[in-house]
């Protein structure tokens, strides 16, 4: 399924019993689909397919957000935390730190909403727990 087709299907889809509002976002090197979880305006989900995977990534936040003297914990608590979160990782690209999961390129809709709905739940679950490392 490409990732316009997967847009589609996932806007007139409910997972967990949770909807979602998705948007094709295209762009010169990779198209990508912005994904709104139930009205979780602040944290979309952006996911994109190679011909090995379907990456399915949510920022949380810059690098600038983090308190300076409590950055080396920050990241030291974000890698204990990886392995109780499931479905998900920590990861950070460029100055911005997110989570992300992974999915081969033959999960059905039913796979990839269950992984979007437990990467926008990590997502939230995570900012709360590292709040205390953030500028408020």
């Amino acid at each position: 399924m490409d990732l316009q087709e997967l847009s589609i299907k996932l806007a007139h889809y409910e997972a967990d019993g949770v909807s979602f509002e998705s948007f094709i976002i295209h762009n010169n090197n990779q198209d990508v689909i912005q994904i709104i979880v139930d009205g979780n305006d602040e944290l979309p989900i952006f996911v994109t397919q190679t011909q090995e995977q379907i990456l399915c990534i949510c920022y949380l936040f810059d690098g600038s957000e983090i308190k300076q003297e409590k950055a080396l914990e920050l990241n030291d608590v974000l890698l204990r935390l990886n392995v109780p979160m499931p479905l998900s990782s920590f990861a950070k690209i460029d100055d911005k730190y997110a989570v992300y999961g992974a999915l081969a390129t033959s999960s059905s809709l039913e796979q990839i909403g269950h992984e979007v709905v437990t990467l926008a739940a990590n997502s939230i679950d995570a900012l709360e727990a590292i709040s205390d490392y953030l500028i408020d």
